[in-house]
């Protein structure tokens, strides 16, 4: 045997009772990918400076520069419009997230366990899964009218699907001999789903989570077009009409923000599912 593998714990290489140099180590590591992921913006963020400010490529109106989106925002901020509309984006985002995930997760379990119930539904949902987001927006007009349901409800749409997808799809290829094992102990039905083939497939389940949060701020957009009065959909759409280009480039950048902000919290609890089931 190597002398590593015979020496006291002690003095294996990085140990402390404590456990604070993993920890410190863990911490770097994160510090550290934080460095590296900013790299990207700030460079980007200098070439838009650089095409608008020094050699003037764009004009103001084709692309203000970063200034000028920044004393938007301030303006905005100033008037109390910011929060209004980023608040009311959040909140259908959540809302209509919460509802088409659930059902996602309640459907794609059927489908995934049951046979009989996969090749009774699946084509169904399939062919509704490929109906573009804004063909639904003049039937939605039609039955829930304009107001506050019918944005959250073309938002719950665009969730469902890629919630479904994962978690059908997972379920359909969990390994048999678990599942048989899982059996042998006695598990069966909602308890072998929660205790055997839900945890086999916690990857799967937030890889299907995380893509139907973005699905669902790509929707808002569509959703703030049934005659919304606030919230950045409606900001993008009256920027344009308004020619406010400044404020147009805001709408992207907080849309963009919120959604890697709502997507790192979805990764935080994802982490720690792995930690609990998988």
């Amino acid at each position: 045997m190597s002398s590593t593998i015979l020496a006291a714990p002690e003095a294996q290489p990085g140990y402390s009772p404590s456990g604070a140099p993993a920890r410190r180590t863990r911490r770097g590591l994160r510090g550290g990918g934080l460095l590296i992921g900013a790299i990207v913006p700030v460079l980007l963020l200098g070439l838009w400076w650089l095409v608008t400010e020094v050699t003037g490529t764009f004009t103001a109106i084709q692309l203000p520069p970063p200034q000028a989106v920044l004393t938007a925002g301030i303006g905005l901020f100033d008037s109390g419009d910011l929060f209004e509309h980023v608040g009311i984006s959040l909140q259908r985002v959540l809302i209509g997230f919460g509802i088409g995930a659930a059902l996602g997760l309640a459907l794609g379990s059927l489908l995934g366990l049951s046979s009989i119930a996969d090749k009774l539904l699946n084509p169904t949902v399939g062919a509704f899964r490929a109906v573009p987001s804004l063909a639904w927006v003049p039937l939605l007009l039609l039955w829930v009218g304009i107001g506050e349901d019918s944005k959250v409800i073309l938002i719950a749409i665009g969730a469902f699907f890629p919630v479904f997808t994962a978690i059908h799809s997972a379920l359909r290829h969990v390994d048999a001999q678990l599942v048989e094992a899982g059996r042998a102990f006695g598990f069966h039905g909602i308890r072998l789903l929660g205790t055997v083939q839900l945890p086999a497939v916690v990857p799967s389940v937030f890889s299907g989570l995380r893509l139907g949060l973005a699905q669902a701020w790509l929707f808002l957009v569509a959703a703030e077009l049934l005659a919304a009065a606030e919230g950045l959909g409606f900001l993008l759409t009256e920027s344009q009409n308004n020619g406010r280009t400044d404020r147009l480039l805001l709408a992207i950048v907080l849309l963009a923000l919120l959604g890697k902000l709502t997507d790192t919290l979805l990764g935080v609890l994802e982490r720690k599912a792995l930690k609990t089931w998988a």
